[in-house]
């Protein structure tokens, strides 16, 4: 009796991966087959980057060319698309769902949200939201990490550390940094304890290697340093005291956008009615800030090279950041889909240079970045790779005063952090501790 067909063919496909896997074991080389799956992660994670950023660049280029009144009816119409995408395809999530799957589904992220995931976010900032396209990306890379890793019928750490090596190639190729990236993904996953990932350390930065020479090969991308800050050279240690007061500011502008945020998150969740009402009215809410301060429109990673290298008042510069702020929050809580971790950056770099407008004889590339680090780090609670990214997306080399900046930023957090999944765990491990 022949078999049936589907059954087969899947049987097949199995059989051809896990022969791949046999063959990679036997090496005659002193490589670990497991760095090679790593590798491969990492350089299909690098290729979908690519292939994402290239058709994410087209989009972008035909909604740029609405300006002023026309985001009025152009943004409202985006955010409809948008929510009947996620009407009709389902909820993707957010940064907060991957946490939570790696904590508590066992490392486990699912292919079936990706279609939603990658048609949303395309449409969200090709039109103009506040954030940016690390949730993406590494939601569909680290569910290929996963899907890679049933293939190869890996359980347990195993698996959770191939769908982190994913993770770790998509944050990566947007940001081009392999070790940032790479900590990026461990760090963000826990409010405090990097070290119970330490065994996914190794899989993050072999996928982070590959993941970043794919990307950069093909867009041409991430080689030099993203933003171009005046040159800074550390000459006198009264700077690391900057760095620690730039901290403190940069932590209390958290404090400030986490309270806006909520705030949003609030009234949306008192609007009744399907998720495509959500994301028109944050479209409207988008355009009209948009109309008012255009450099408060797309994720700011052109946005904050203006802002860098152009004179503006200090007081523009202090309601830019409000309103970049208001701006994210009504992207990420509207329905609108991306991440924060670069239009966090831009709110830094714009009180940063208020800062240093408003005091003379400070030096503006100090202000901005270490505002940046520590602003970021008190809204994500990732202090480590927060330091190794801006190092490198800015040219910044010292990288001690952005590290004193991060810490400072880190331990002036809010106690209740944003991101819903990092307060879980808290949760748990006190329970933990209490039962111990």
């Amino acid at each position: 009796m022949l078999p049936k067909k589907g059954n087969s063919g899947k049987r097949s496909q199995q059989w051809t991966v896990s022969q791949l896997f046999e063959l990679a074991k036997r090496n005659p080389f002193m490589i670990s087959h497991w760095v090679i799956l790593w590798a491969v992660v990492g350089t299909v994670s690098g290729l979908f980057a690519a292939l994402y950023w290239n058709i994410l660049e087209v989009f972008t280029n035909k909604l740029q060319q609405f300006q002023g009144p026309s985001l009025l009816i152009v943004m409202p119409c985006s955010g409809l698309a948008i929510g009947l995408i996620i009407h009709f395809l389902g909820n993707p999530g957010e940064i907060a769902v991957i946490v939570d799957n790696i904590h508590f589904r066992g490392g486990r992220l699912d292919t079936k949200q990706n279609p939603s995931m990658i048609l949303s976010s395309l449409i969200s900032i090709s039109a103009g939201g506040s954030a940016g396209p690390e949730a993406p990306l590494v939601q569909v890379t680290g569910s290929f990490g996963t899907w890679f890793a049933d293939r190869l019928k890996l359980e347990g750490e195993d698996l959770r550390s191939i769908s982190l090596a994913g993770m770790a190639g998509g944050f990566t190729a947007l940001f081009g940094a392999p070790l940032g990236g790479a900590m990026f993904a461990l760090e963000i996953l826990h409010h405090q304890h990097i070290v119970e990932y330490y065994e996914a350390l190794m899989p993050a930065i072999v996928s982070s290697c590959a993941s970043y020479l794919v990307f950069a090969t093909i867009t041409h991308l991430g080689i030099a340093p993203t933003w171009h800050f005046p040159q800074y050279h550390l000459e006198n240690i009264d700077d690391f005291a900057l760095a620690i007061v730039f901290g403190i500011v940069g932590a209390a502008a958290g404090w400030v956008f986490i309270g806006i945020f909520r705030g949003c998150h609030y009234l949306f969740n008192r609007i009744p009615g399907p998720i495509y009402l959500h994301t028109t009215l944050a479209g409207l809410g988008l355009g009209i800030l948009a109309t008012l301060l255009p450099l408060t429109r797309y994720f700011g990673d052109e946005q904050l090279d203006v802002v860098v290298n152009h004179s503006f008042p200090a007081v523009f510069l202090l309601a830019l950041a409000f309103g970049k702020m208001a701006a994210i929050s009504v992207t990420v809580t509207g329905g609108w889909r991306g991440g924060f971790i670069i239009p966090l950056f831009f709110i830094g770099a714009c009180l940063g240079k208020a800062t240093a407008a408003l005091i003379p004889g400070l030096n503006p590339t100090l202000v901005m970045i270490c505002t940046m680090a520590a602003i970021n780090a008190a809204v994500t609670r990732t202090p480590i790779s927060t330091t190794l990214l801006l190092s490198k997306l800015t040219n910044f080399s010292p990288l001690t005063p952005i590290l004193f900046a991060s810490l400072v930023g880190f331990f002036l957090a809010p106690k209740v952090p944003l991101i819903t999944s990092q307060l879980k765990l808290q949760q748990e491990e006190t329970g933990s501790a209490s039962a111990e």
